[in-house]
């Protein structure tokens, strides 16, 4: 099978082109289901058409752009993002290594938020008819798909409810230790780590003012739960961190 990258999806990175591939990647038990025989394998690597490196406030694709295919996020981190009438900036969500990013598109073909790399980052490109074709001969891939769309619906109706039901010290909190357990699905510790976002794309992300992020920062580090060094964050008082997200801490 040849998958040749559609002409609207920016340029590759072609020095790591041959590298390309699922069966190799340290991430592919987030992405993918486990117990694909070798030729799964090899039909998944076909999959995977190019890759595509991309430097810190550089845009993967923006709202409008035309949907080809989803991306998969194999190093570094992203923000999504929509822009209001009025320009201003609405973060919608923050991306790791082993997410997908693109997901947008598949309800009419366009992208409806921007796609920013936050630091130096890496993507494989997965192709729409590729993708789709594929997922009908391989259940478990299918399966997959269907887990994939159900988590972001889950991770939508999460955000939702922290908007509207928790005061804000308890939104950071809530964030914080959702990142946490995020990098620790991925090897990284889940108790110091550097924050590859401001506290303004916090604080869009919460639905809080950039004051009131770096207030409930502060507050947090003061009582000894953070310890918090610009954007190096070391969890002192895990548990504390948790009753706040369980409205158990005032």
């Amino acid at each position: 099978m040849t998958i040749t990258l559609p002409s609207a999806v920016p340029p590759v990175d072609n020095a790591c082109h041959h590298q390309v591939g699922c069966s190799s990647c340290g991430l592919r038990q987030l992405c993918l289901p486990d117990g694909f025989s070798d030729e799964e394998m090899r039909r998944l690597d076909q999959l995977v058409s190019s890759r595509r490196s991309l430097r810190r406030g550089e845009a993967l694709f923006r709202d409008g752009d035309p949907f080809h295919g989803i991306f998969a996020v194999r190093a570094g981190f992203f923000k999504t993002a929509t822009t209001s009438v009025d320009g201003r900036e609405r973060v919608t969500g923050f991306q790791m290594g082993g997410e997908l990013l693109g997901l947008d598109g598949f309800d009419d073909e366009t992208h409806r938020c921007d796609a920013v790399a936050l630091e130096s980052s890496q993507v494989c490109f997965i192709p729409q008819d590729a993708l789709e074709a594929l997922s009908r001969t391989l259940p478990a891939l299918q399966r997959q798909l269907h887990r994939i769309l159900s988590r972001e619906i889950v991770r939508e109706h999460g955000v939702m409810t922290l908007l509207s039901g928790m005061r804000a010290e308890e939104r950071v909190a809530a964030f914080l230790v959702n990142l946490a357990l995020r990098l620790k699905a991925r090897g990284f510790s889940p108790s110091a780590f550097v924050l590859r976002m401001t506290r303004q794309e916090i604080g869009s992300y919460l639905g809080l003012q950039l004051e009131t992020v770096s207030r409930c920062f502060s507050r947090l580090h003061d009582e000894h739960v953070l310890d918090v060094r610009q954007r190096d964050v070391r969890i002192l008082d895990t548990q504390a961190l948790q009753d706040l997200v369980g409205g158990t801490s005032a």
